[in-house]
C-alpha cells in the first residue's frame, strides 16, 4: 500500500492511494481540485492516467477539492463518492447509473483491495468527510480541512501506519498577514483550517511506535513555511522525526510506501 500527492494547497488538492494484492491493483483519488487537463498531466507524472483510477472520493465541495470531479466521472466512467451534503452543495449533478455513490460517517466503502472509512470533521462545508484507508493490514489516516479537534477525529486516526495531517498556518504569520480580518477569522476559526500547533496536538494524541510515515499537508503559501510545519510536528515526536515529509502546495510529494 502506498500514497502520493498531486498537489496539496489552496491551488488544488489530490491524494492518490494505491493497494495491491499481487494479482490486482486498486487506486483511489482523494479529491481532484484541478481542471481535467491539469489532473491528467499530474497523473502522468506518476505514470498513470484517469482510466487507472478505480474511484474518486471528494471530501467536501470547495473548489480546490471538487475541481473536475464530475467531468472526470462522466468522461472516464470513474465512480464518484461524496457525502449527500457535498452533492447538494455542488448543485446535485446527475451522473450515469452507478457512478454517483454516497458516503457517510463510519460506513465502510470497499474499492477493490482498499477499504475506506469516512469520518466527520468540523469545516465550513455542508457535510465534510475525511478518510482512514486500509488494505486489511496497513492503515493510512488522512486529515485536512478542519478547524477543531474532536474525540471522534482522534479515534478515527489511532494506530495508523502513516498520517497525512494538515498544517495550514502558523498563528503568528496569519495574524500578521495582509489578509482581511474576516478571512483571518475564517481560517483560524473552529470551522477553518488547522494551525501547526493544533496539528501537533493531534499527532501527540495519535503517536505510536508503528507510525512509519508522517506528512505535513495543505500548507498555506503565505501563512506558513515548511520549516515551521516540520518543527511543530517534530516537537510532538520529541524532536526525533527528521524524515517528516512536507507536501509542496503546488507539486505535492512522491510515492510513500506504508510497508517501508
Amino acid at each position: 500500500m502506498r500514497f502520493c500527492s498531486l498537489g496539496s494547497g489552496s491551488s488544488g488538492n489530490a491524494t492518490l492511494v494505491e493497494a495491491s494484492s499481487g494479482s490486482t491493483t486498486s487506486r483511489v483519488l482523494i479529491d481532484c481540485g484541478f481542471s481535467l487537463r491539469e489532473l491528467q498531466a499530474r497523473l502522468a507524472r506518476v505514470g498513470l492516467g484517469c482510466d487507472d483510477l478505480d474511484a474518486v472520493f471528494i471530501t467536501h465541495e470547495h473548489g480546490d477539492h471538487i475541481g473536475c470531479a464530475v467531468t472526470l466521472a462522466r468522461r472516464h466512467q470513474v465512480p464518484l463518492w461524496m457525502s449527500r451534503g457535498t452533492w447538494h452543495a455542488i448543485g446535485q449533478p446527475e451522473l450515469p447509473p452507478g457512478l454517483l455513490q454516497f458516503a457517510r460517517d463510519g460506513q465502510a466503502v470497499a474499492v477493490g483491495d482498499l477499504q475506506l472509512r469516512p469520518y466527520t470533521v468540523t469545516h465550513d462545508a455542508l457535510e465534510p468527510l475525511q478518510l482512514r484507508l486500509t488494505d486489511g493490514a496497513l492503515h493510512l489516516g488522512v486529515l485536512t480541512d478542519t478547524g477543531s479537534i474532536t474525540p471522534h477525529l482522534l479515534a478515527s486516526l489511532q494506530r495508523c501506519d502513516a498520517l497525512l495531517l494538515e498544517c495550514n498556518h502558523d498563528r503568528g504569520m496569519l495574524a500578521n498577514s495582509s489578509y482581511p480580518a474576516s478571512l483571518k477569522s475564517r481560517i483560524g476559526g473552529r470551522l477553518g483550517h488547522l494551525a501547526n500547533d493544533t496539528s501537533a496536538q493531534i499527532l501527540t494524541a495519535c503517536l505510536h511506535d508503528g507510525l512509519k510515515h508522517l506528512v505535513a499537508a495543505h500548507l498555506s503559501e503565505r501563512n506558513n513555511t515548511p520549516t515551521l510545519a516540520r518543527a511543530a510536528l517534530a516537537g510532538a515526536c520529541g524532536g526525533a522525526r527528521d524524515e517528516i515529509v512536507v507536501a509542496d502546495p503546488r507539486l505535492g510529494f512522491g510515492w510513500l510506501d506504508l510497508g517501508r
